[in-house]
């Protein structure tokens, strides 16, 4: 599958992360230590929020350990939320319109999962899609079609609400069709203002998912780490597997648990797919 991971704090050089941690997510495309299969070389992307509402997106299918423009581009721009993806797929091809981010006007969007047999439910999944986002969707994967149904089903306005929706829909016609285990998923999702974030899977273990500690408890914890001295308070990151191997610096979210991030909130709460009213 897939490893992610998103920043929410003062503005930083995403190569911080995705380049200078022992085991950053440039590391993970090479050497997942949380998955089975630990390459993630189909494709990458980064979104990056700047001094515009939309936000940038740089996607590639080539490996994320050989793109110079990435280190460029990691290395020059700074922005105080972001979001980075490196793929390994689950079936559809290496190009770029597969990569994530996903990106729909503000929003930005991550995936690491799959929905069970997507090939025999994926027409009834696109038909959910308001007609208007459909011209939206570019791609293969179930990936982009979860983030069109969050969308239809009331994203802007209820992140987590939305999210809920959408994995219930899914389930509810993986039910209809006879498909067990209908999903696997950790999600984050930005609309440059918060980062919203969940980990659930259907009748089955869920995808590791990380939020980094409160940036005091960290200080406080690792007084001479020089780096982890000038964290500024409201600073979170979310990821797939940790990026430094210190103890108490990572808490792992429970399965069917979401977190919103925004300015001076912290927030977390249970997730609960719930099939949207009037779905049949």
């Amino acid at each position: 599958m897939c490893r992610w991971m998103g920043y929410f704090g003062e503005p930083v050089r995403p190569e911080l992360l995705l380049y200078e941690t022992e085991h950053s997510l440039i590391v993970q495309s090479r050497r997942s230590v949380q998955m089975v299969n630990a390459i993630n070389g189909d494709g990458f992307g980064l979104g990056w929020y700047g001094i515009r509402e939309e936000p940038g997106v740089y996607r590639n299918p080539d490996p994320a350990w050989s793109d110079r423009n990435l280190r460029v581009i990691a290395g020059q721009v700074e922005s105080p939320l972001f979001l980075a993806h490196v793929r390994a797929s689950t079936g559809t091809p290496s190009q770029q319109t597969n990569c994530h981010p996903f990106q729909h006007g503000e929003w930005i969007f991550v995936h690491n999962g799959f929905i069970n047999e997507f090939h025999q439910i994926r027409r009834e999944l696109l038909l959910a899609v308001d007609p208007d986002l459909f011209d939206n969707i570019e791609g293969t994967t179930d990936s982009e079609v979860l983030f069109h149904l969050a969308l239809t089903f009331g994203l802007r306005d209820d992140p987590i609400g939305a999210l809920e929706q959408m994995a219930g829909f899914v389930e509810h016609t993986c039910a209809a069709h006879g498909i067990g285990t209908p999903l696997q998923m950790t999600i984050g999702v930005s609309n440059g203002k918060g980062l919203w974030a969940a980990r659930y899977a259907s009748q089955m273990k869920a995808n590791t998912l990380y939020v980094s500690a409160e940036p005091h408890t960290i200080r406080e914890m690792y007084p001479d780490r020089e780096r982890l001295s000038h964290l500024p308070d409201d600073t979170r990151i979310v990821v797939s597997e940790p990026l430094v191997d210190l103890p108490g610096v990572w808490h792992e979210m429970e399965a069917g648990s979401a977190v919103e991030i925004s300015a001076g909130t912290f927030e977390r709460r249970a997730f609960t797919p719930r099939v949207p009213a009037g779905a049949t």
